[in-house]
């Protein structure tokens, strides 16, 4: 039976294993020449720029909307989701989504009469920001687009130089290379370089494409999406603020859309005064020009023939018979007396 503990009693309290040595450890095994060594995975690495980018969109966007965001976020993987964000909130409430989903950069997509596309991009929450027009999207889901690349690998960033030359570019430089980078070490990439995004600027837009680096020869091919962007204003604040930059280039959809009616307007106008400048010109009356007097001077008169006037009846021709005529009869009535005796 087992006795009970009593105070004090050293005894009967069990002794404490002693704690074991340890163990000498071995040499790491080199590989040797025959053996390939696997290399750590990038996640042992320091991950020190945690950049984290929150892409989502208001209601009412498209399909082809859609398509593009999760193609952004597939091709980012330090990027974050949330839902679509209701038309009635006022936009700096995306500070505070930002914040809640522990995010310091922001994507959003703002939809308006269902046919036109605003692109917000956001340092959350000090600043900077900027609002552009998204124009001729296209998806990674087209057939056009052939290229590959491997999922949560990291870009290659190409920049035109026309970038360091104007200091909103410049800034828009840094804002692209802060949220479309991917940071170092990050646990969601990998640990490959095998595509490219390039900002180029072109008609005071600009345009963005992805590509893909092929192993083989260095070639690019494209892989998507593509768009571009029309910069309208830059904010001092996050989503909001003083005005750093406003473009003087930029039209707005509705204006262009108003512009381009007024101008099929102009010319059903035109064809309708035409038509009826013809109707006018048919119903008025003909106007009676004088005669010209000195007309007269280039007609030549031609010469009077005399008027003879026949009083004596011409003679008749005399007619003459065929003769041949009856002969032609009697051939006939011989022909057909042949034919009835036979």
């Amino acid at each position: 039976a087992a006795t009970k503990r009593r105070r004090g009693d050293s005894a009967a309290r069990p002794s404490k294993r002693a704690k074991a040595a340890p163990a000498a450890t071995e040499p790491e095994a080199r590989p040797g020449p025959d053996q390939y060594s696997i290399p750590p995975p990038v996640s042992q690495g320091k991950w020190k720029n945690k950049e984290r980018v929150l892409i989502f969109s208001s209601r009412g966007i498209n399909f082809r909307t859609r398509h593009l965001m999760q193609d952004l976020r597939t091709l980012m993987p330090h990027s974050k989701a949330d839902t679509k964000m209701d038309r009635k909130d006022q936009l700096f409430v995306i500070n505070e989504v930002c914040e809640m989903k522990n995010c310091n950069k922001c994507i959003f997509f703002e939809a308006k009469k269902k046919q036109d596309l605003y692109m917000w991009l956001s340092n959350a929450p000090q600043g900077p920001s900027a609002k552009f027009l998204v124009q001729n999207v296209h998806t990674l889901a087209e057939l056009k687009m052939t290229g590959n690349c491997l999922r949560g690998s990291r870009p290659l960033l190409s920049f035109d130089a026309a970038f360091d030359k104007e200091p909103h570019y410049a800034l828009l430089k840094e804002l692209f290379i802060q949220i479309f980078s991917t940071p170092r070490y990050h646990p969601k990439s990998q640990p490959f370089v095998d595509h490219v995004f390039t900002f180029t600027i072109t008609d005071e837009r600009i345009w963005f494409r992805n590509y893909q680096i092929i192993e083989e020869d260095a070639s690019l091919v494209e892989i998507g999406p593509r768009f571009v962007l029309n910069l309208i204003k830059i904010f001092q604040g996050s989503f909001g603020g003083p005005t750093l930059y406003e473009n003087p280039h930029y039209q707005s959809p509705n204006m262009h859309r108003r512009l381009v009616r007024l101008s099929v307007a102009a010319k059903f106008k035109e064809k309708q005064q035409v038509k009826e400048v013809q109707k006018i010109k048919k119903t008025a009356s003909k106007v009676v020009i004088k005669e010209d007097p000195t007309e007269v001077v280039f007609e030549t008169p031609a010469e009077e023939k005399p008027v003879e006037i026949q009083l004596v009846k011409p003679e008749s021709k005399p007619f003459i018979k065929d003769k041949k005529k009856p002969r032609k009869i009697e051939r006939k009535k011989q022909k057909k007396l042949l034919r009835t005796q036979a």
